[in-house]
């Protein structure tokens, strides 16, 4: 009697061994499909190649990593909290190269649109224009604008190339310029003077989102010394009365607890960053 029941035990944990694997890994198939693809096309977009395999590979061992961090340091649920934040760092990074890219994308555009508009009074066409730029200037916007000389003379024309860029930087800007330039090559126009105007109107641009930045800093900075608060008393309370927090942290209403006060600063966090955030 004992054997059979060891043996249905035996059954019952291999099939569920098998039936997890089977979940986790088709998981993992459609977070490569989904959205480590969708991290490697943003990648090519920046000149960086890698693979969604490798993305994936990153992701799990970042989040294995830290898992066994919390694990060690704290317990499980701050495992699987750091274990979490772990798998979707990778992702996280790759938003905000690609948002540090475009914003410097921008700044350079400015300079970019003065030497094209002056290029275009002395009578050069738009791709020596281009083409000057590519040589000249640093990345990334050289290496777009080299890009867009290179399909040009595979035989592309001017308003493919232009929105082909526009389509990989992902830049307002940049698009203001296509269309710009597009229309005004069908209708006829002073290119140099269009640049000239579109340039000091990005200049004027930076400068309102400076003086906005620096007004709403404070606010800014508010809200994370009041998220940090919480986090800075526990660490305090837990390191001069361990007594009075260890029976929390090891129990399911401090799990809740934590959880709680977890959301409600995530909410909070956003909702501060919302009010602050101005779109010039």
């Amino acid at each position: 009697m004992l054997g059979l029941v060891v043996l249905f035990t035996f059954i019952a944990v291999f099939i569920l061994v098998v039936v997890v694997s089977a979940i986790i890994t088709r998981g993992l198939e459609q977070y490569e499909d989904r959205y480590a693809t969708r991290g490697v096309n943003t990648l090519e977009g920046m000149f960086m190649f890698v693979t969604p395999r490798q993305i994936l590979i990153l992701s799990v061992s970042l989040g294995c990593i830290f898992f066994l961090l919390g694990l060690a340091v704290m317990n499980v649920v701050a495992g699987l909290i750091l274990g979490v934040l772990g798998f979707v760092t990778p992702l996280v990074g790759i938003r905000h190269l690609r948002k540090k890219r475009i914003q410097k994308f921008e700044r350079q555009l400015v300079d970019a649109l003065v030497q094209m508009a002056a290029a275009f009074k002395a009578g050069l066409t738009l791709p020596q224009a281009s083409e000057n730029v590519a040589r000249e200037m640093p990345q990334p916007i050289g290496q777009e604008f080299d890009l867009f000389v290179k399909e040009l003379k595979l035989g592309l024309s001017v308003e493919e190339g232009l929105e082909n860029m526009a389509a990989r930087v992902g830049s307002e800007d940049l698009e203001l310029v296509v269309i710009s330039t597009n229309v005004s090559r069908k209708l006829g126009g002073n290119m140099a003077e269009m640049y000239d105007i579109i340039a000091s109107t990005i200049r004027e641009r930076f400068r309102l989102e400076g003086k906005i930045q620096s007004l709403v800093a404070q606010g800014k900075m508010q809200a994370w010394v009041v998220a940090s608060m919480p986090l800075i008393l526990g660490l305090v309370l837990n390191h001069c009365r361990p007594d009075l927090m260890q029976p929390m942290l090891h129990h399911r209403f401090g799990y809740i607890l934590i959880g709680c006060i977890i959301l409600m600063e995530i909410m909070g966090i956003w909702l501060i960053r919302r009010i602050v955030s101005i779109d010039v």
